[in-house]
């Protein structure tokens, strides 16, 4: 009998919660008599074991209570398991998958088992990733919306010589040169709405405030001795708001079984902004004032495909960009400007977008877009009868315009992340360096 209540004493001291978060031991657990003969002793001992199970049970019961409380103040992480989370993004985040949801704790029993004491682990990989501002992400679900703030900064500086005249050979040249320098920096806020219609489709808009600041100089090096005779210095700046754009976006599939997802969208841009062929000109043509807009209408169909492999995410993109032709009519120094076709853009991207920490994420990019040249019809204007030439259409060398891109994102709620974004320019023909900082903040709208 001696050898079955020891038995039973030491099973029920052994029964505790793990070892991070287990209480201390009683002093009658951790060493029971080897021989016990007085019954009022084993009363006593059982008695003890039983207030401490008690006493553990309460402080589980704490806990579990504790855990369930911020489990509902977690509601925006996501589903668990091995779907991606289909949270509100904004353009240019993307979601990493969710890790497994933890094994449930054993619940208690007659026999006096304990559940696991202990805070459940937070999902390490529910991560909003930046990326590009273009790429765009998951579709927000059915009635989230979002609103984004972002502002954006872009620098162009730009020198070209100019030869005019006749090379002799060992590289001796007579002629005349023109340095041209220009510089350009364009400073936008906008401000982004996004609503999910259904749980795949999306509509968006962006309506943008636009300050541009060109300055240009132009130095005709004719006679070394005063070098910078006949020097012209035009800056020209202007404040309006920009071309409106707005689109649809389709999720086609779930991105289950290692499938990528596939977001397919159409995105229009609008002429709201200062046309650059409106605005006031001297008359040589020079413009007064800086444009805010294209004066063009655009239409660019997309197609975003978006692989999670744990813990990063790949994302790449196509897109081509229409622009429609419009007659200007419109006279500009000696020339008058009869009609102007834009050239459409073939556009990728590609890149990969890891998570740091469940806060924080970086990514890693690059974009080109090929810009074909525009197509101008123009007739010269004779100044003194004000007579028109011949018509002729002249046709501007395409342009080839790579970034390299960089992100970084910062989650501070469920329903806000901090976008920074950069774009280095990789080709003579891009901007030097642009920088984007987007603030979503995403909220139920029905």
């Amino acid at each position: 009998m001696r050898t079955a209540a020891s038995s039973a004493f030491l099973s029920l001291g052994l029964i505790a919660a793990p070892a991070w978060a287990q209480q201390p031991v009683s002093p009658a657990t951790a060493a029971i008599p080897a021989a016990v003969d007085d019954g009022e002793d084993l009363r006593r001992t059982l008695a003890t074991e039983r207030q401490e199970l008690d006493r553990q049970q309460r402080a589980l019961d704490e806990q579990r209570a504790r855990i369930d409380r911020l489990e509902a103040r977690l509601s925006g992480r996501g589903t668990a398991g091995s779907q991606v989370a289909q949270t509100a993004l904004p353009p240019g985040g993307v979601p990493l998958p969710a890790s497994p949801p933890p094994a449930p704790p054993p619940s208690a029993s007659a026999a006096g088992q304990v559940q696991t004491v202990g805070e459940a682990p937070s999902d390490q990989r529910q991560v909003q990733v930046a990326v590009l501002s273009e790429q765009g992400g998951i579709i927000t679900k059915a009635g989230r919306a979002t609103v984004e703030v972002n502002f954006e900064y872009a620098r162009a500086d730009r020198n070209q010589v100019v030869f005019r005249g006749v090379q002799i050979p060992e590289a001796v040249l007579i002629g005349v040169f023109d340095i041209n320098e220009s510089r350009q920096d364009v400073l936008t806020v906008g401000t982004v709405g996004r609503l999910g219609l259904t749980s795949r489709l999306e509509v968006n808009g962006r309506l943008p405030f636009v300050y541009r600041s060109d300055k240009s100089v132009l130095a005709p090096v004719a006679n070394p001795t005063e070098p910078n005779a006949g020097q012209l210095d035009r800056p020209v700046s202007g404040a309006n708001i920009g071309d409106v754009d707005f689109g649809l976006r389709y999720q086609f599939t779930d991105g289950k079984n290692g499938a990528p997802y596939l977001i397919a969208g159409v995105q229009a841009v609008a002429p709201t902004g200062t046309d650059p062929f409106r605005v006031r000109r001297d008359p040589l043509g020079n413009a007064l004032k800086g444009a805010t807009g294209a004066g063009f209408w655009g239409l660019t169909p997309n197609l975003t495909a978006i692989l999670p492999t744990d813990p990063a995410v790949l994302f790449a993109t196509l897109g081509y960009t229409y622009n429609f032709a419009r007659d200007i009519n419109r006279q500009i120094g000696a020339a008058y400007i009869e009609r102007v076709a834009p050239g459409s853009q073939p556009s990728a991207s590609a890149g990969i977008a890891i998570a740091l920490n469940p806060r924080t994420s970086i990514s890693f990019g690059y974009a080109q877009t090929w810009a074909l040249g525009t197509k101008t019809r123009v007739r010269s204007l004779n100044q003194t009868t004000q007579e028109l030439g011949e018509a002729m259409t002249a046709v501007s060398r395409d342009l080839q315009i790579g970034r390299l891109l960089f992100g970084v994102s910062y989650r501070t709620s469920p329903s806000t992340t901090i976008n920074w974004n950069v774009e280095v320019g990789a080709t003579d023909d891009a901007a030097d360096v642009r920088t984007t900082l987007r603030i979503p903040f995403t909220f139920n709208a029905y």
